[in-house]
């Protein structure tokens, strides 16, 4: 088939995609855990076939790279946006177990933790001042490893992924502090979409918070009185200041407006549908029914910004295919 050999203008394309493009399975793949939070079932099952083709295509791209250009995979690999690799695995492995496929969320909970220490290393030791929003991946990589720890807990009764998901929770929290530190604070008025990252690394943790009060139970009994308290004020708080951080990058938007399309867009969606999750999570876990409510329209906000993205995605794709098609 000429469009898909390997030097078509298709393949040229999708072999320049950097490694930011991971971002576009998280942000779908949280997207559809938003959608079945809210009991939209069957878009969060189109959302999660979305998701899982593009990553199968990442992924495949990924092995390829090692296996035949192994200096173009250890560069990109040492960039942040290599790590987008282990935060999709795990928002698709948690939206796995939400559906009860506990075997498969199993399966990518064991090829994320394969890839999360060796691409932390190769990221962490490149390092330095004055960063973009791609630093706090870090700490989103760990809370997703997190997250999915503490929802295999919960649906298999396992109290040792209770306690390794509480591990990386906290070492989340550590590393999203050395990234702060890190992170070049202009970015929230030029970025081109990964800034966004700073908060929504905050609003996976306050998920994963979510996700180990949600695991406690009579049968496990994880945590005392004093830990559950704490547990709790910690959630909270990082959602408050997930949402703080929101508000103070969507008046950047406004402020200086950044509409032309660029692949770390992926990057805004995320955080915004990751914010609308944790909402969400917190507002049943931590017992806050009022927040429900805007957990729901900051949900539709991001599912807006989902589809306007990936409408930018798609003319993109289309320019540069016709850009290096044969004349």
């Amino acid at each position: 088939m000429p469009g898909t050999s390997p030097h078509s203008p298709l393949r040229a394309w999708w072999t320049r995609r950097p490694p930011e493009a991971g971002a576009a399975v998280m942000a779908t793949g949280i997207v559809s855990v938003g959608l079945h939070l809210t009991g939209h079932e069957t878009l969060s099952r189109i959302a999660l076939v979305l998701g899982c083709v593009a990553w199968l295509g990442l992924a495949a791209e990924f092995a390829a790279g090692l296996l035949r250009e192994r200096a173009r995979w250890a560069a990109e690999a040492r960039s942040p946006g290599g790590l987008t690799a282990v935060a999709a695995t795990t928002v698709l492995g948690t939206r796995f177990s939400m559906l009860g496929r506990q075997t498969l969320a199993e399966t990518l909970l064991a090829l994320s933790a394969l890839l999360w220490p060796v691409l932390t290393v190769l990221v962490v030791r490149h390092w330095k001042r004055r960063l973009p929003g791609g630093v706090f991946l870090c700490c989103v990589a760990a809370q997703g490893l997190a997250v999915l720890c503490a929802t295999l807990a919960a649906a298999e009764s396992a109290a040792w992924l209770a306690h390794t998901a509480l591990v990386l929770f906290w070492l989340g929290l550590v590393l999203y502090g050395v990234a702060l530190h890190l992170f070049d604070l202009r970015q929230v008025l030029v970025g081109p979409g990964d800034q966004w990252i700073a908060g929504g690394a905050l609003a996976i943790s306050a998920l994963a918070g979510s996700g180990l009060l949600a695991a406690d139970s009579a049968r496990l009994y994880l945590w005392n009185d004093d830990d559950h308290g704490v547990l709790r004020a910690v959630t909270v708080a990082l959602l408050v200041l997930a949402l703080a951080w929101y508000a103070v990058l969507l008046v950047a938007e406004c402020v200086r407006p950044r509409p032309r399309y660029d692949v770390r867009r992926w990057a805004t969606v995320f955080p915004m549908g990751m914010t609308a999750v944790a909402t969400l999570s917190v507002s049943a876990a931590a017992d806050v029914p009022w927040l429900r409510t805007p957990g729901e329209v900051l949900l539709w906000i991001s599912v807006a910004a989902w589809s306007a993205v990936a409408a930018g995605a798609v003319g993109s794709a289309l320019a540069a295919v016709r850009s290096t098609a044969p004349r």
